[in-house]
């Protein structure tokens, strides 16, 4: 059984396009020589930069395209306008065609959440997509979702997340039974909205085969990494995403500031310079970069519109990983080895039946 894994990118997508997508396309295979890429944008901009990467020479095929979603577009403008014709659409569309295992995109975040569920459809039960993403901690690194798919949910979609997050970690973090927590504002039973207190019952009565469920989390766990796996609706996510990429730059100004104030500051920072290489390296964002677009018929990654190759190049080896262990299996199976979402999945496809 051949070891090929082929990822397409949108390679018009982000701030840089091309220039950023090629060269991180080219690092990301120098880490796996089996990858392999279908990449979708314009060809007289593509190529030269294809055939100046010795790294992807044999392992990139070109698919013309000059259309492109900005990265302003509103969502149903670009569905409307870019369906079955942009290079972020063609990217996702080669996933759903079994042309590609993955499908990686810096471009706009709703306008790709958007062609995404249009394309590949929600997996049977599922409520509604939510975007993981690899979370820096004291530990190493936890998965944390929903950072910004959908605002507001409910306790059922809670689960949802809960399942989909521990298959990710599993393949991830290399945890064969990850641990769960549901962020709420204190760590008491008592505590939180009815849907978080709602998901914590039907976690518990569950009893899930394949991760153990902790408990309430707070904001401070997520840096502690006190579980593996933290679920959350995506308002809160997305906010709790932004103020630690904030406070990361934050820090790394005041740093920067001090080190250069006075002499002795300058001095000591020379003793010290490779501690704090250390600690620009655990706090650069580009490590953890891309969001996995969980709940498809279909494996989306998103990179931040403005990241470097090395940025980029991060997503696609979270896609290399999530394609090469087989994310959609593991979804599938632990979905249906959990009670709490079992009946919903069962219920789902009753529903569709009754409909056909």
């Amino acid at each position: 059984m051949s070891n090929r894994v082929c990822i397409s990118l949108d390679a018009m997508g982000g701030d840089h396009g091309p220039t950023t997508v090629v060269p991180g396309a080219a690092i990301a295979r120098e880490r796996h020589p089996e990858l392999h890429f279908i990449l979708f944008g314009d060809e007289a901009v593509v190529h030269p930069l294809v055939e100046a990467e010795p790294r992807l020479k044999g392992a990139v095929e070109i698919r013309h395209t000059t259309v492109a979603v900005a990265m302003d577009d509103k969502p149903s403008q670009a569905v409307r306008q870019g369906r079955g014709k942009s290079s972020m659409w063609r990217a996702i569309q080669a996933v759903r065609d079994g042309e590609a295992q993955a499908a990686v995109s810096a471009g706009n975040t709703g306008a790709l959440m958007a062609m995404s569920k249009i394309c590949l459809k929600t997996m049977a039960g599922i409520e509604r997509p939510a975007i993981a993403c690899l979370w820096p901690t004291v530990r190493g690194e936890s998965v944390v979702l929903d950072v910004g798919a959908t605002i507001g949910t409910d306790a059922e979609h809670l689960v949802e997340m809960a399942v989909m997050g521990s298959a990710m970690a599993r393949i991830v973090l290399d945890v064969e039974r990850p641990t769960v927590g549901l962020l709420n504002v204190g760590t008491e039973e008592m505590k939180g909205n009815e849907a978080v207190k709602e998901a914590a019952r039907l976690l518990r009565e569950s009893e899930p085969a394949n991760f153990t469920y902790h408990g309430f989390v707070e904001g401070t766990d997520l840096g502690r990494g006190t579980t593996d796996v933290v679920v959350t609706e995506g308002f809160t996510g997305n906010i709790a995403l932004k103020t630690a990429e904030g406070t990361a730059k934050q820090i790394a100004s005041y740093l920067k500031a001090a080190m250069g104030r006075t002499l002795s500051a300058k001095i000591g920072y020379l003793f010290a310079r490779q501690a704090f290489a250390a600690l620009r390296e655990k706090m650069n964002p580009s490590r953890a970069n891309g969001g996995v677009f969980l709940g498809l018929e279909g494996i989306v990654i998103k990179s931040h519109g403005s990241e470097n190759a090395q940025g980029f190049a991060a997503a696609v080896d979270l896609a290399h990983d999530m394609a090469r262990h087989d994310l959609m299996r593991t979804i599938r199976d632990m979905l249906e080895q959990t009670p709490a979402v079992a009946a919903g999945v069962s219920a789902g496809l009753d529903a569709s039946l009754a409909q056909k």
